[in-house]
């Protein structure tokens, strides 16, 4: 079962995101789980997600950035107040984050350490001689 698209096309938090991330090198977009995601071979951002809080209840975060960082990293990012824990995801190291109080700079960062946390060698490569 497909499921529904949970994204407005012409949010403008989803086009800031969509220009960072379709910057880098060979990335890419496609729908998961209803969501805008940004991948080369692997995920690195996705555009939206869902929390679980311990009473069970689900909180939807619909213009939230979720990326892969180093641990410490994501330890930083997960004392701010717009941050949480996305379900599924969670577990394995993502982090998910409110775009509302991000400037550009922050967000190109966070967008840029994940791809360096999933992109090859051959791309980290380019995106260095890119910048």
């Amino acid at each position: 079962m497909a499921h529904p698209q949970m994204f407005d096309d012409d949010d403008p938090l989803l086009e800031r995101v969509r220009a960072i991330a379709l910057s880098l090198p060979e990335s890419a977009e496609k729908i998961s789980h209803g969501r805008p995601a940004f991948f080369t071979k692997k995920i690195f951002a996705h555009y939206g997600g869902t929390e679980k809080l311990a009473s069970g209840e689900m909180v939807q975060h619909p213009q939230a950035l979720l990326v892969l960082l180093d641990p410490m990293d994501a330890e930083v990012v997960l004392e701010r107040p717009e941050s949480f824990v996305p379900m599924y995801l969670g577990p394995s190291g993502w982090v998910g984050l409110g775009l509302d109080d991000l400037d550009d700079e922050e967000l190109r960062e966070l967008t840029i350490d994940s791809y360096r946390n999933t992109a090859s060698t051959r791309l980290i490569k380019a995106l260095d001689a890119q910048e």
